[in-house]
């Protein structure tokens, strides 16, 4: 029996991208269109063509800036991500230390990002360190928690097959609760990436040298409103940037996931 051919299925990807193209031109369009209406004044809203403008004036500064606060964000992120690991498969293995390190986890989102800055930079100075602990703090929360809940979700039946057959701890978490833990882990680095970003820009408002965070508050002293639009959409464009990556890497190491849909 022949396979009848009815043509190719729609990329699904490729129209939300489409979708999303046309939105973001249609309020680009909406934004220009407010502020020759006069609508709201220039200081307060400068139009995408001065925004722009400004972007590429600025561009050798911005790149330099940009560089120092993806190194923060890298190197914070990166060492979430190995201590949620570690800590996720611990408290898995351990209940005791899964209900007492549980509320101190939750403690850490509770306190605001901008409250603790500044004790970081009193205890740790003016330099790289309290930077990259804000953006650990900030990114470790999302991808231990996802870790931990996939862990606790495992296949039950897997597991208890693999232990009547011998496996040791080591092998149930590298065949079942690891594999199945994916999936999860990739959803809060996800967050974790944005995060990571956001959390060097509001680490280096209070201090340093360089970092996109140093660059906006030298130009809302001077009034430049352009430029502070400017590197705002720079740091979108970044985090959307780390988050491709994630995504690719997600699928490297997930291929079977691919496959599925």
């Amino acid at each position: 029996m022949h396979k009848r051919n009815f043509g190719s299925v729609p990329n699904k990807s490729s129209a939300l991208n489409w979708s999303s193209f046309v939105l973001v031109t249609a309020l680009i369009l909406l934004w220009q269109g407010v502020s020759m209406a006069g609508i709201l004044p220039g200081y307060m809203l400068p139009s995408p063509v001065r925004v722009g403008a400004a972007f590429v004036k600025d561009f050798p500064l911005l790149m330099h800036h940009l560089g120092r606060t993806l190194q923060e964000a890298a190197i914070g992120l990166a060492a979430a991500v190995a201590a949620s690991f570690i800590l996720a498969i611990l408290m898995d293995a351990n209940r005791f230390l899964k209900a007492s390190v549980t509320p101190l986890l939750v403690l850490t989102q509770t306190m605001p990002t901008i409250a603790i800055a500044p004790l970081l930079i009193l205890w740790m100075g003016y330099g790289a360190a309290p930077k990259i602990t804000l953006i650990f703090l900030t990114c470790f929360f999302p991808m231990t928690v996802g870790l931990l809940g996939a862990f606790a979700q495992a296949d039950a039946d897997a597991i208890r097959l693999l232990q009547s057959m011998g496996a040791s701890r080591h092998q149930i978490y590298q065949y079942i609760k690891l594999p199945e833990g994916m999936p999860a882990f990739f959803s809060g680095l996800k967050i974790s990436s944005s995060y990571a970003i956001i959390g060097a820009v509001i680490s280096e408002w209070l201090g340093g040298d360089a970092g996109l965070g140093v660059y906006m508050i030298r130009v809302r002293k001077s009034y430049s409103f352009d430029k502070m639009f400017a590197v705002i959409l720079l740091t979108a464009g970044a985090s959307f940037v780390l988050m491709k990556l994630v995504t690719e890497i997600e699928k490297i190491v997930m291929p079977w996931r691919k496959k599925e849909e």
